[in-house]
């Protein structure tokens, strides 16, 4: 079971960290124009472009370093630098990193249902994108990440 939610935690991670890249590069899809696509995934008022390339390759970075801890954890993948750390530091790190990164996704989760969220993300099509699928994705993907810290 832990190899299963591992995997589907990299490969769901992966798939969201190269449409990052794609956007930081200047794709539009799943939008005609840069204009609806900043609504569709952004939604702060009164924003028409994308964020820089620079932010949007650094966020799509991170996801993919969020998408392999999961492989780690798992024994997926084998850690490079285990021979220059201290015994037990690496797995503790790991633990923390993990349990780090499920927090933030349950919370990015459970503030797209606050009326704080709901104002200062107000644009549409993403106030129901977000409510329909990106804030329920956040909260699958922390839960499996808090799955993999108690596992």
């Amino acid at each position: 079971m832990v190899t299963s939610v591992a995997s589907v935690l990299f490969l769901v991670l992966a798939g969201i960290s190269a449409l990052h890249l794609y956007w930081g590069f200047g794709g539009l899809w799943p939008a005609r124009d840069e204009a609806t696509l900043v609504r569709m995934v952004v939604g702060a008022k009164g924003m028409r472009q994308m964020p820089g390339r620079t932010l949007t390759v650094v966020v799509a970075g991170l996801i993919a370093i969020a998408a392999i801890l999961p492989l780690l954890s798992a024994g997926i993948l084998t850690y490079p630098v285990a021979t220059v750390l201290p015994s037990g530091l690496l797995p503790t790190m790991l633990s923390l990193s993990l349990a780090g990164i499920g927090l933030i996704f349950l919370g990015r989760g459970i503030l797209s249902y606050t009326p704080y969220f709901a104002h200062m993300q107000a644009e549409e099509p993403f106030r129901t994108l977000d409510r329909r699928y990106y804030a329920p994705l956040c909260l699958v993907l922390g839960a499996g990440f808090m799955f993999l810290v108690f596992s």
